[in-house]
């Protein structure tokens, strides 16, 4: 599914739509340039999920946890590590939810993951001259993408 995004609010509220409507377990890789609007899909994402404290991107922390919503929402950016360095995080752990709450887990720079989970959602978020952006939606194993109209 391919979805025109006009500007960075029409990004922002692709994500609203997907927080307000994926279900626990749910996992966004996201993929996209600097500046395609990866974590401004993930601040959507939070919003959507009730989340009321700011997301930021966690390019220097890995791993930004927020539990103050719906669903707890799990924000990852591996744009600095290296595949080999990526597997040290044990990620699968939040996808399984085997130590964390389940919930939305977004990772942005997905490209840099050695594995996959069975089940996601693959976003591809590109913009073009002019300032218009595309997402891309892709489900794997997944109807996540097929349970929301634009």
């Amino acid at each position: 599914m391919n979805i025109l995004l006009t500007d960075a609010q029409a990004t922002f509220n692709l994500g609203l739509t997907l927080g307000r409507t994926l279900a626990a377990g749910s996992v966004i890789l996201l993929t996209g340039d600097l500046g395609a609007g990866k974590t401004t899909l993930v601040q959507g994402i939070g919003q959507g999920l009730g989340i009321t404290e700011p997301i930021v991107s966690p390019t220097f922390t890995l791993i930004n946890e927020y539990l103050g919503g719906r669903l707890p929402l799990y924000h990852l950016d591996l744009y600095r590590l290296e595949p080999q360095e990526v597997v040290g995080l044990n990620l699968e752990t939040y996808w399984e939810g085997l130590e964390v709450a389940p919930g939305i887990m977004a990772i942005e720079w997905a490209e840099r993951l050695p594995y996959k989970p069975d089940s996601y959602l693959s976003i591809y978020l590109s913009y073009h001259p002019g300032g218009d952006r595309q997402a891309e939606i892709t489900p794997f194993n997944s109807t996540a993408g097929l349970i929301f109209d634009f």
